[in-house]
């Protein structure tokens, strides 16, 4: 029998989008996938980004932030990065990996009103729902 595919989030601080894209994809692709997250310089999980994903029914409240596994990174059939930090800083990989790069704004730096930093965590956490689905689907396919 053969491995599950692996997919890896990388992020800065492994604290939002990582986050959130390992929340969706677990969900999504149940058990077909090993999912993963991890940052370059992991800060904690974010409690907004824990707020906005219990919002679509999604519990990350047990997610941890971490650093980057070397194991999980080489092995990894997928990787992908979600900011320039990331993308500029991940280590190499085999050339068996697959490396994505979807540049997202960091909704931890939105600045305003409670209500408007929570509307661009919503509106992150809306495209990386839509961006999960659609490397599962291709993936999968």
């Amino acid at each position: 029998m053969s491995r599950k595919k692996r997919v890896l989030f990388l992020c800065t601080g492994n604290s939002c989008r990582s986050q959130m894209a390992e929340g969706f994809a677990r969900t999504m692709a149940g058990d077909k996938w090993d999912v993963y997250s991890a940052g370059t310089t992991p800060a904690g999980v974010n409690p907004r980004a824990v707020q906005v994903m219990a919002e679509v029914g999604i519990d990350i409240s047990g997610q941890k932030s971490k650093a980057i596994d070397p194991e999980i990174l080489n092995s990894a059939d997928v990787v992908v990065t979600l900011c320039g930090d990331a993308y500029e800083s991940c280590p190499l990989t085999p050339p068996a990996v697959k490396r994505i790069h979807w540049p997202l704004e960091d909704p931890a730096r939105a600045a305003g009103t409670e209500e408007e930093i929570m509307a661009k965590f919503r509106t992150v956490r809306d495209e990386i729902k839509k961006r999960v689905a659609e490397l599962l689907a291709t993936l999968e396919g």
